[in-house]
């Protein structure tokens, strides 16, 4: 298993973010360059062209909330499917006020599990590029929020 984890900041009230962050439907909607065929509070879907040297064809991507404390916390359960290969990731956030009135967002991802030809994956390739998707949806997420930048 593979794990990320770290803290953005956003110059938002904590019930603006916590609401913005823990609802499916507005994440994938900041996502670029995605076909979007589901989009709920509590689960999403769509698919996309993948950006990585090691997955061919569209990638299948689907979101479900699976724990859920309004205003405090929310995690979500991520499959990903693409021809020959599956993967799931877990993701959490905490939603924490901040100095002036801003908002701490701790987050943890973790790849859970991955099938198929991404079993042969070298982990640092894997990791390399998790980390780049994590930055870019991060960035896409801060652009969605108002461009308001996180610290």
């Amino acid at each position: 298993m593979i794990q990320f984890e770290g803290n953005k900041q956003f110059a938002l009230p904590l019930a603006e973010v916590a609401a913005k962050l823990s609802d499916a439907a507005f994440l994938v909607q900041c996502l670029p360059d995605v076909e979007i065929t589901e989009a709920t509070p509590d689960k999403a879907a769509w698919k996309l062209k993948p950006r990585l040297s090691f997955l061919t064809g569209s990638l299948h991507i689907e979101m479900t909330a699976t724990e859920r404390q309004p205003g405090q916390a929310i995690a979500f359960k991520v499959f990903s499917k693409a021809m020959g290969a599956t993967s799931t990731v877990v993701t959490r956030l905490k939603f924490e006020p901040a100095e002036g009135g801003s908002t701490v967002v701790h987050w943890i991802g973790a790849i859970e599990q991955v099938t198929g030809l991404l079993k042969a994956v070298p982990k640092g390739l894997m990791q390399g590029a998790a980390e780049k998707v994590i930055e870019d949806v991060w960035t896409a997420v801060t652009m969605k929020l108002g461009g308001l930048p996180s610290v």
